[in-house]
């Protein structure tokens, strides 16, 4: 197919889904001033036996953009966020004394974040994928101010328990990434790039 006929194919294709629940997401991309639809992607989340954090987060990343539930025309953007602490994989805490031990098991550390994101389309075969890295340092934490913030920013539906847009950039000395928004779960420089790809953006 030429680079042309490839441009007119992308550009019939323009229906745009989220494949995700996370309010944050949506919040993210709803930035960049898109029409798009969202929905639950069906997929497992449970790690593979001694599965990379980062090859797990790709792995989800994809397999939630292909999702049979979307329509098949449709561009599907997915995407999942993996921490590793001490060489352990965090997830969501979703209960107070989860996100206290996983402040606890932070404080004091930097640990890595890896935000991948996939933009998938099954009709057309195409299917572009991008992981961010995300290093956060967090100030060593007392057991009172661990739980003071818990109690004020209960961050349960989270990885690491904490919101970095919110209260939680107070727990850390220092943030580093190439993508300021994949912290917060949606890495947004990398999304354009492939929303552009596929003709959906300027």
């Amino acid at each position: 197919m030429s680079k042309e006929n490839e441009r007119l194919t992308l550009g019939t294709a323009k229906k745009l889904v989220l494949a995700s629940t996370s309010r944050y997401r949506a919040q993210l991309l709803a930035r960049l001033s898109l029409t798009f639809e969202t929905l639950d992607p069906g997929v497992d989340e449970t790690p593979g036996a001694n599965e990379d954090p980062r090859a797990l987060a790709l792995r989800l990343a994809i397999a939630k953009a292909q999702t049979p539930l979307a329509p098949a025309d449709a561009w599907v953007l997915g995407s999942d966020q993996v921490l590793a602490c001490h060489e352990r994989t965090l997830g969501k805490p979703g209960t107070h004394d989860m996100a206290i031990q996983q402040l606890s098991a932070c404080s004091g550390s930097t640990v890595s974040f890896h935000t991948a994101v996939c933009l998938s389309n099954r009709t057309l075969s195409l299917c572009y994928s991008h992981t961010v890295d995300t290093r956060v340092t967090f100030r060593e934490l007392s057991d009172r101010e661990i739980a003071s913030y818990v109690a004020a920013e209960p961050a349960l539906d989270c990885a690491g328990a904490f919101k970095v847009e919110g209260l939680g950039i107070s727990l850390f000395t220092e943030v580093s990434s190439t993508d300021p928004t994949a912290l917060e779960g949606l890495p947004l420089i990398s999304v354009c790039s492939m929303l552009r790809e596929a003709n959906l953006m300027n």
